[in-house]
């Protein structure tokens, strides 16, 4: 997803997004949610959170702080 759209759920939530990277923000947004803030944590592809709207990002993201 991009940031852009990521900023606008985030406002859309109260949340103010400044200058928070994108694993930040996110985790934040799914604090105010009142979800795990697991963003990018995913080990191996691994997650039950089978609706979340950030698992392709999620998943990407894990790989890339893995290698």
């Amino acid at each position: 997803m991009k940031m852009q759209k990521i900023r606008d759920i985030a406002k859309s939530k109260g949340i103010k997004p400044s200058k928070l990277k994108k694993v930040d923000l996110v985790r934040a947004i799914q604090r105010t949610e009142g979800n795990f803030s697991c963003f990018a944590t995913a080990v191996n592809g691994v997650c039950d959170q089978i609706g979340c709207i950030w698992r392709e990002d999620c998943f990407s993201l894990a790989k890339k702080k893995a290698s």
